[in-house]
């Protein structure tokens, strides 16, 4: 196995650690959060019935990743409250809780989510 998928490896196990932790539904929906390189991609998820409430991707934008993250955030925040829906569960997946991560969970505190 070469380092490339011992990385992998560890972080597949990594978001399954987290993962099976948490469990969304109608009324408090796991928000699961993925990173690239260029974008950020949320989506409110319903793990009882299985489907995907919404989902919403970042913008191209002059400003850092991490402004446009929080920015993401807060129009996410502002879809969940036209769903009527003020609690969620974080789910950051494979990712530390750090940088854009951290900042997309603050911005959704701030607009008033529960996470």
């Amino acid at each position: 196995m070469n380092t490339r998928q011992k990385v992998l490896a560890l972080r597949q196990a990594r978001k399954q650690r987290v993962r099976s932790k948490m469990e969304g539904t109608a009324q408090k929906p796991r928000i699961s959060v993925d990173r690239s390189n260029r974008y950020i991609y949320m989506q409110a998820i319903d793990d009882v019935s299985g489907k995907t409430i919404f989902g919403l991707r970042d913008t191209d934008g002059k400003t850092t990743k991490t402004e446009r993250a929080a920015a993401t955030a807060k129009a996410f925040a502002a879809r969940l409250q036209e769903e009527k829906i003020t609690h969620a569960i974080f789910d950051r997946g494979a990712y530390k809780y750090h940088g854009r991560i951290k900042a997309i969970a603050e911005a959704l505190r701030e607009a008033g989510i529960n996470v």
